[in-house]
């Protein structure tokens, strides 16, 4: 039942999604890391706090927008996705939550065993620091992870207030919504079109 149920969750779009789209969110600021030689990231500089022993780094506002989507929030959805197949039916309420919760923290332990071993491997970043995290910020990564369980019901409002912004409705298929948005933003550019002449 479970080893189907995690064939079925490999098969799952929504997974990829989830997984591929939040390790690149997660990569782009250790790019920038990486390519600066700075901790801070550019853009985030003034939102840089101050290191509070070793528990909370000095890039805790990139650390919070980076880790709902990975490993904390790809987790989640991973774990909605693996239980509902499980039970066959579609969850809701508490139920939803507590699968997301036992996916985001699976999820972000093995992140953290990854970034334990990277750390001990001792592998140098560009700004002469460990390239891995501490492993004193593990409890805030679990921290993070265990409030991602919220950030696809966060997007998923996003989108639905979105789509109802340019004429689509909060019902209908992912596919309807694309199509109303296009066929609203084309009508919203040919009124502009049309009141600038």
């Amino acid at each position: 039942m479970y080893f189907e149920a995690f064939k079925n969750m490999l098969r799952s779009r929504r997974f990829w999604v989830w997984g591929l789209c939040g390790a690149a969110i997660y990569a782009v600021p250790a790019a920038i890391r990486i390519a600066t030689g700075n901790v801070i990231l550019p853009v985030l500089s003034w939102a840089a706090t101050p290191w509070i022993g070793m528990y909370v780094p000095a890039n805790l506002v990139e650390k919070i927008l980076v880790n709902a989507f990975f490993p904390g929030g790809a987790g989640a959805v991973a774990g909605e996705i693996f239980y509902s197949n499980a039970k066959s039916e579609a969850l809701i309420g508490r139920e939803k939550y507590l699968a997301r919760l036992s996916g985001a923290l699976l999820a972000v332990t093995v992140w953290s065993l990854i970034q334990l071993l990277g750390g001990l491997l001792d592998v140098a970043g560009s700004w002469g620091g460990n390239l891995f995290e501490y492993p004193s910020v593990f409890p805030l990564n679990y921290l993070l992870a265990s409030l991602s369980i919220f950030t696809p019901t966060i997007l998923g409002f996003l989108k639905n207030k979105i789509a109802s912004a340019f004429g689509g409705g909060s019902g209908g298929s992912a596919g309807s919504v694309r199509l109303i948005s296009k066929k609203a933003v084309n009508s919203r550019l040919l009124d502009v079109k049309l009141w600038r002449r």
